[in-house]
Order: structure tokens, then sequence, then C-alpha cells
């Protein structure tokens, strides 16, 4: 069995972050993302291979994954001559496959059984099975419609308030058979979405959702990039290599090779990576994530912020609920707060408020 993760996007919504780091490899503490979803897929264990279905920085995430060896598991790479669109992607990267396959959106962050997702497509002979999750906030979304045997019976995006009927949202994972994707234009730019799931609807073909109501995030905005890591210090996702925060909500969790001097305040949940150095009377606060090879001068202050590899926090500067990029440097006495979100080798200088 077949998995194509659907990893082609650009990550606009992530900017400036994703500008030379596509979506795939942008590190969750100190891990690619992507890696979280091979550990789902590996789950189960007649999936023996995934295509990566690519457009955007194709070779960075190559150079990470390779052949897949280091991971467990075999990987293919598809890569799109021009975006196109989620349908035309499953298209172009599917032209060998005969059985059924996992599709996975590039940016869902999930503990679902996939094992029982294949086990009901199979059970009800489906032609498609989609994942749907519940929402607070379903007129923000694009709902799914399902009757009490739990067809698809409409997708309706964005509704008013008087046109919500139901909680459920795709959740970006499918399990699709190649024999459908005839109806999915060659080399065109197609949507899933709206394109190729109606027209299962329309044609009446088994189209059958699963409802997953466990952890579940799309990571691609700042303000879910950061919750993600927040959850996983809360352990509210638990998945492989969350340690310690699995077994330790609230740990402080610092490297044995970083080096944090005496009188330097460390307080948990947080994330210090190997080779990072904190300096006397600096102060790592709760839900920070301090990077590979980061040096917090002294008096710093790091609060619910993540800070990429190789940046710099000088004396006395002040980051808050924030996102630093790698080879930052924020000056002495510089303030970063509230949801300032800033590229690769960004410089704040001395005295700096952002």
């Amino acid at each position: 069995m077949k998995a194509i993760l659907l990893a082609g996007g650009k990550g606009s919504r992530l900017r400036p972050l994703t500008v030379h780091t596509p979506k795939p490899i942008v590190p969750i503490f100190d891990r690619p993302f992507l890696h979280y979803q091979l550990d789902l897929l590996k789950q189960v264990p007649e999936i023996d291979e995934v295509i990566l279905s690519l457009n955007y920085q194709p070779r960075r995430i190559e150079e990470v994954f390779g052949d897949g060896g280091d991971s467990g598991l075999a990987i293919r790479y598809v890569v799109e001559p021009a975006p196109l669109g989620t349908g035309g992607a499953i298209r172009f990267a599917s032209e060998s496959l005969r059985d059924s396959v996992v599709v996975f959106n590039g940016d869902v962050l999930t503990q679902i059984d996939l094992g029982a997702v294949i086990a009901l497509h199979r059970e009800r002979k489906a032609k498609a099975t989609i994942v749907l999750t519940p929402v607070d906030n379903p007129s923000a979304y694009g709902l799914v419609e399902t009757d009490a045997r739990g067809n698809v019976t409409r997708f309706l995006e964005k509704p008013n308030a008087d046109e919500i009927t139901c909680d459920t949202i795709n959740a970006g994972i499918y399990i699709l058979e190649p024999e459908t994707f005839d109806r999915i234009p060659k080399d065109t730019p197609w949507s899933i979405e709206r394109s190729f799931f109606p027209s299962l609807i329309e044609r009446k073909d088994t189209f059958v959702a699963y409802v997953y109501r466990g952890y579940w995030i799309d990571i691609g905005t700042p303000e879910k990039y950061i919750q993600v890591h927040r959850d996983i210090m809360d352990a509210k996702y638990v998945g492989h290599r969350s340690m310690p925060f699995a077994t330790h909500p609230g740990a402080a969790w610092v490297s044995p090779d970083a080096r944090v001097e005496p009188g330097a305040i460390i307080e948990g949940p947080c994330f210090i990576d190997e080779g990072a150095v904190v300096k006397t009377g600096a102060h790592i606060g709760p839900y920070s994530v301090v990077g590979r090879q980061c040096y917090v001068e002294e008096h710093a202050v790091l609060d619910n912020a993540i800070v990429w590899a190789n940046s710099r926090i000088s004396q006395e500067a002040v980051v808050r609920r924030s996102i630093l990029g790698r080879h930052c440097h924020i000056g002495r006495h510089a303030l970063v707060e509230d949801g300032v979100v800033l590229g690769d080798k960004s410089v704040v200088t001395d005295y700096s408020r952002l």
C-alpha cells in the first residue's frame, strides 16, 4: 500500500519562516515536521512506500529525508512541473498506482488510528473515505455533511450562520481508489475538495466519512505553529519522540549538550536544544523553545517564544510570544513581542521595539 503526502505548497501563511525552509521541514522542536507524519504512517505495516508530492524547493526536502532509510519508510519524490492543486497533484503522483492509497495534506498533525480508517474504507467497499474532525467555529471552514450511515452528502464552503448544519470539517486525510482518478484531468490544476469529491457525490459512488474527535491541528499559521509546541509540552499530543513531555508534562527539557550557566532561570515547560548556551541571569520562560546552537546572553528573557537554530539573543533583550527564524540577531535591550515572526538572518538593532 502506498501513501501520498501533498507537500508541494509554498507555506505562504507561515512566511517569512518558509522563504528558505519549505513547510515539510519546518522544525517542531528538533525534528522536521514531516517526521511526525511519517511516524503516523509507520503504524500501518502494509504501507511500504511514501510518495512525496512536491513543487516548492523539492531539493531542500530531499536533502533532509533522502530515500527514507533514516525514517524507516521508503520515500519516492514526485515533483509537479507547475502547481496542480490538491486533485491534480494526486493524479500526477499516482500514475502507476492500482491499490487503495492513503493521502495526507502536508500540514496536518494528528494521532488518528489510521488502521481504523482503512478498515472502514474496506468494510464499506468505498471509492473514497474522508476523515472529518469537529471544530468550535464551523463558519471559518468548509463543512462536510453526512447522512445517518456516514455517507458524505454535501460540501459547504464557509457557510453563513443560518447554513450551519454540522460541525465537521475536512481533516485532510483520505483513503482513495485510483480507479476514480480518471475524472481528474491530466496536468491540470484541480481541486480535490471543490471538484473531485463533489463528482463522487453526483455519481452516487460510495463515499464515506470517518469522524475523528481526537487531536488534530493544521500547523500552517504562526498561531497554530506555536500552539503545536504548547500542546506537545502539555501532553495533549503524544506521539513517537514527544518525550519527555509525554510522561512529564510541564518539564523543562535541556539537552545534555547545552550549557546553562549558574544563575540562569529555566521555567518549564520549555525545550533547550543541543549546543545552546544560556548565560547567567538569562530567563527562559514557559513554552519557550531554544534551538540548536542558540546563544542567550546575560539577563535576556524568552517567554513563550520559539527561536530556531543559530540565533543570538543579546543582553537584556526580551522576546515574548514570537517566532524567530535561523541565524537571527536580537540586539541589546531590544523588545520583540506579541506575534512577531522574523525570517532567517533578521537583525533587530539595540534598543529597538517590535
